[in-house]
């Protein structure tokens, strides 16, 4: 029996665009469809092919902007390179920063909640530009709460 190797990217989608205050309505689908259509256009179908067969977005929060995705070992760097060759998520202006790769999913959880947590307490600070008006302080925390529960939730 063969086991398959993987990498899990957790990636922050930077908003650049003028909605950058405003939620995001991504979901986890447009994510993988964005990749799809960046790896056919810049390594064709043979590429997707290498890449899209152990595809999967496992993870977005719309609020964080993170995303976790699973990858095959052998093609993550094609995955990657797409990601920093999108340029926008459902027609908003994106810079994708690859935060962090692993070989566990324990791991990428590890970091995710970590990084979700800095994000929080920069969003919490006095003068955030990337916190939506209706979140107030108890918010965030009930938000990084949730995030740190769905995060530790995600399966293999």
């Amino acid at each position: 029996m063969v086991r398959f190797k993987n990498r899990w990217l957790l990636v922050e989608f930077i908003p650049c665009g003028p909605s950058q205050t405003s939620q995001r309505t991504t979901t986890s689908k447009q994510i993988w469809s964005a990749v799809r259509d960046i790896v056919v256009h810049n390594f064709g179908e043979v590429g997707w092919g290498a890449v899209g067969a152990g595809l999967n977005v496992k993870y977005y929060s719309p609020v964080t902007n993170l995303c976790i995705m699973r990858v095959a070992r052998d093609h993550y760097r094609m995955a990657w390179a797409a990601l920093t060759l999108l340029t926008s998520l459902n027609g908003e202006l994106c810079i994708p920063r690859v935060v962090h790769c692993s070989g566990t999913i324990k791991q990428v959880q590890i970091a995710a909640i970590k990084y979700d947590r800095e994000l929080i307490a920069r969003m919490k600070e006095k003068g955030s530009a990337q916190i939506p008006p209706e979140f107030s302080d108890e918010k965030l925390d009930a938000l990084l709460e949730t995030t740190v529960d769905d995060i530790e939730a995600i399966q293999d």
